[in-house]
């Protein structure tokens, strides 16, 4: 488990690295709340991270690589491509005008993905949909909260130290390294995961829930995550409230 955090880490500051390299500077610089700039290659690197890391993870393995990386990808195409409209409403109020925003990719993207990995790792039918609900709700609920320095990365490490200790253990733990690596360029205002590594790490908590959990804990898990994608404007405004 130590050793699944510290490969994670290491896999993702090197794959920053050569991501700042090689890939394009100005496609990959965001303007932060703050009018700094700052890189993106933190989110591409930690989902690439996290994305191998799970997938040498039994017995979860190439089911939870599925969903990270699904996750991942939509995200990053959300980080390049992406319009400013907030919220589902505003996504699924394009979709209904004909405009397939990049937030309904995600929307739809990640809870395919989310429902097909739940479906894939539980028996029973209703574990399977409460599954995918806490895969993809996890993926939205870390992107929900990352509106300051920090506050995705540090969501992922507090969230995640519970799995520790439970049946998901690697899964949190490839997970926690990868936020961990970049939390301290996050926190200096460096670097940001944006939405390709929230949701890469949401995705990998969520898994790491549901290898664990029967369905009590899936119950649980899936409403508090439907709780705060219903409430996302005020889980927003206090995530950004906090120091």
């Amino acid at each position: 488990m130590i050793t699944r955090l510290g490969l994670s880490a290491l896999l993702t500051r090197a794959t920053a690295a050569a991501l700042r390299a090689k890939a394009p500077g100005e496609r990959w610089h965001r303007t932060n709340y703050a009018g700094r700039t700052v890189e993106l290659y933190a989110g591409p690197a930690a989902a690439v991270a996290v994305t191998l890391g799970t997938a040498y993870v039994r017995p979860v393995a190439a089911l939870a690589a599925l969903a990270v990386a699904a996750a991942g990808a939509c995200g990053a195409y959300d980080d390049v491509a992406g319009d400013h409209r907030r919220g589902f409403r505003a996504h699924l109020s394009a979709l209904r005008q004909g405009e397939v925003t990049s937030g309904a990719v995600k929307l739809f993207g990640i809870g395919a993905a989310g429902l097909v990995t739940g479906a894939l790792l539980k028996e029973k039918p209703v574990d399977k949909v409460l599954a995918g609900v806490v895969i993809a709700g996890a993926a939205h609920f870390v992107n929900l909260v990352d509106v300051r320095p920090g506050r995705a990365a540090a969501a992922v490490l507090l969230l995640g130290a519970p799995g520790l200790l439970r049946e998901g253990a690697d899964v949190a733990a490839v997970a926690m390294g990868a936020a961990g690596a970049v939390l301290p360029d996050d926190l200096g205002e460096r670097a940001m995961l944006g939405d390709a590594g929230a949701h890469a790490l949401g995705a990998a908590l969520g898994v790491a829930v549901v290898a664990s959990n029967g369905r009590a804990g899936l119950v649980a898990h899936a409403a508090a995550v439907v709780a705060a994608a219903v409430c996302g404007e005020q889980v927003s405004e206090a995530a950004r409230s906090l120091v």
